[in-house]
């Protein structure tokens, strides 16, 4: 499915307002290469700015899921690079296992943490649409293809 411009903005808008995030100066970008992602942001929190990145075949196809995702990450990105600097200082900035497993464990509580959160919030919506299980439908399909 591919996605365009409107269509996201529309979700944008939504989202921001039900985010309190109406402040925020955010635009949208279709990526347009080939990507593995769905989604992603980019953040300059100093000027509450943002680029919101949809790829334009998503293997999400439930935008309000994409949208509410990738908004909480604005709404979070405070206490990540919190993280992310006192990960540096107790294990330095180099290349070190010891931070490579706490950066990982790191990351993967706050995926987990945004994707429950965001689903919690299509909940509240009342929102339709079906959750997207594009990374773990990519998992399965591969696995079956190797058997």
């Amino acid at each position: 499915m591919q996605v365009n411009k409107k269509t996201i903005e529309k979700y944008l808008c939504k989202w921001q307002d039900i985010l309190r995030l109406r402040d925020w100066d955010i635009v949208v970008k279709i990526v347009k290469k080939k990507w593995r992602k769905s989604g992603d942001i980019k953040i300059d929190m100093d000027d509450k700015k943002a680029v919101l990145l949809v790829n334009n075949k998503p293997k999400c196809d439930n935008f309000d899921e994409l949208v509410v995702h990738e908004l909480l990450h604005v709404k979070l990105y405070g206490m990540d690079q919190m993280i992310e600097d006192l990960l540096s200082i107790i294990y330095g900035r180099k290349d070190s296992k010891k931070r490579d497993f706490a950066y990982t464990q790191f990351m993967l509580l706050l995926e987990s943490t945004v994707e429950d959160l965001t689903k919690g919030y299509l909940s509240a919506a009342k929102t339709k649409k079906p959750l997207s299980f594009g990374r773990l439908r990519s998992a399965v399909d591969k696995e079956l293809k190797s058997k």
